[in-house]
C-alpha cells in the first residue's frame, strides 16, 4: 500500500504578501496548481495548506516566494515560472534572484534570472577565465559586461576590453563605407547595446573615449599583452582555433576574461570553431573553467526557450544534424 505524503502548510506574515503571492484574481495560484497537479491547494485567511504527493516541494516554493516578496522582488508569471523551475532543480530563488551585481542605467538592479545565470556569475568572480556557452537568450554577454562594469566602478581593473570575431552570419555583407572603425562597428554593435545598458549613453562614450572600455575585433588582439583589465570575447565560436590560442595567450596579470559563445551557431569557414574541444584540452587548469547553460536559462520570449529546447531535442535525436548545420 503507498503511503500518503503528509499535509504542509505554510504561514505568510502579512496580507499584503498574500495578495502578492496568490497574484491577481489567484492568477499566480493558478499557475502554481497547474505546474503541480498533484498537489492540492486551499488558502485560508494567512495560512496555505497543502496535501499531496508534491505537497512538500510546493510547500518550499510558497516560502522561497514568500522570502522574495519580503526582500522587495516583483513577483510575476515569467519570475514565477523560473521558481518553479529552480524548486524542481533543488534550487533556492531567494539565493538566485536576489543576488544584485550592480544598478543598471536606469537604475534597475542586474541579476541573474536563472540558477545556470547565477553559476556563471559566481564563476566569473572566483575563476580568471571564464567561458559561457549556451544558446541565444541566455544572458552570456549581457551578464559578462555587467560583471566588467562592475568590476571597472569597483576599481577591481583599470579598463575593460570587448571583441568579437568579424564574421558575418551567413550572409554577405559586401563593401562597407567609412573609416576602419566604421566597418567594424556593426560586428561589435551588440556589445556596445549592454554596455549602454549598464552605462547611461554619455557615461559610456566618455569612457570610451579615455579608453577606459575599449571595443575591437579580435584580430586586433595580435601582438598585445592585457593588464589589469577585464575582457571579453563575445561569440567564440566563430573564432578559428588559431585565433583562441592567440587571444588565451594575451592575458596578462591582474586581468580577468570571460568567453562566451554558442557553438550551435558557428559561421567560421569550414566550421573551424575554436570552441570545438577546448573543454576537452583545458580541463584541470586551475582558474579556469566552463560553465553550460541551456534552454532553462532562456531568458527573453517563451518561444525563443521553447525553439531553444526544439533544437536541442533534434540535435539528441539526430546528432549528424548539429554537424549539418556547422557545416551550412
Amino acid at each position: 500500500m503507498t503511503q500518503l505524503a503528509q499535509p504542509y502548510s505554510v504561514i505568510v506574515p502579512g496580507a499584503h504578501l498574500m495578495a502578492a503571492l496568490v497574484g491577481q484574481r489567484d492568477a499566480h495560484l493558478r499557475l502554481i496548481e497547474a505546474a503541480f497537479p498533484e498537489c492540492t491547494v486551499v488558502v485560508r485567511g494567512n495560512e496555505i495548506h497543502l496535501a499531496g504527493a508534491q505537497a512538500e516541494v510546493v510547500g518550499r516554493l510558497c516560502e522561497e516566494l514568500v522570502v522574495l516578496l519580503q526582500q522587495g522582488q516583483h513577483l510575476d508569471e515569467p519570475s514565477l515560472r523560473r521558481s518553479i523551475d529552480m524548486v524542481r532543480a533543488n534550487e533556492r530563488p531567494s539565493k538566485v534572484l536576489t543576488d544584485d551585481i550592480m544598478r543598471g542605467a536606469k537604475g534597475r538592479p542586474v541579476r541573474p534570472k536563472t540558477a545556470g545565470q547565477k553559476r556563471y556569475i559566481d564563476a566569473i568572480r572566483t575563476n580568471v577565465i571564464t567561458f559561457g556557452l549556451g544558446p541565444a537568450g541566455t544572458g552570456k554577454s549581457w551578464l559578462a559586461v555587467a560583471m566588467a562594469v562592475q568590476a571597472l566602478q569597483s576599481k577591481q581593473v583599470q579598463r575593460i576590453i570587448l571583441t568579437r570575431p568579424a564574421v558575418e552570419a551567413g550572409e554577405r555583407l559586401g563593401f562597407l563605407p567609412g573609416d576602419l572603425m566604421a566597418k567594424i562597428d556593426p560586428y561589435l554593435r551588440p556589445l556596445y547595446d549592454a554596455l549602454y545598458d549598464m552605462i547611461e549613453p554619455e557615461g559610456a562614450q566618455k569612457l570610451l573615449e579615455r579608453q577606459m572600455v575599449e571595443v575591437a575585433p579580435l584580430a586586433f588582439m595580435r601582438g598585445r599583452t592585457l593588464n589589469n583589465s577585464f575582457i571579453i570575447l563575445d561569440e567564440a565560436q566563430n573564432s578559428t582555433p588559431e585565433q583562441m590560442k592567440m587571444f588565451l595567450t594575451r592575458i596578462g596579470f591582474g586581468s580577468k576574461v570571460v568567453v562566451t559563445g554558442d557553438t550551435t551557431q558557428i559561421d567560421v569557414p569550414d566550421g573551424r570553431s575554436g570552441l570545438i574541444g577546448l573543454e576537452r584540452t583545458l580541463t584541470d587548469i586551475e582558474g579556469l573553467t566552463f560553465v553550460h547553460l541551456g534552454a532553462g536559462d532562456v531568458v527573453r520570449h517563451k518561444i525563443v526557450a521553447d525553439s531553444v529546447a526544439a533544437y536541442e531535442q533534434a540535435d539528441q535525436r539526430n546528432p549528424s544534424t548539429r554537424q549539418e548545420r556547422a557545416r551550412a
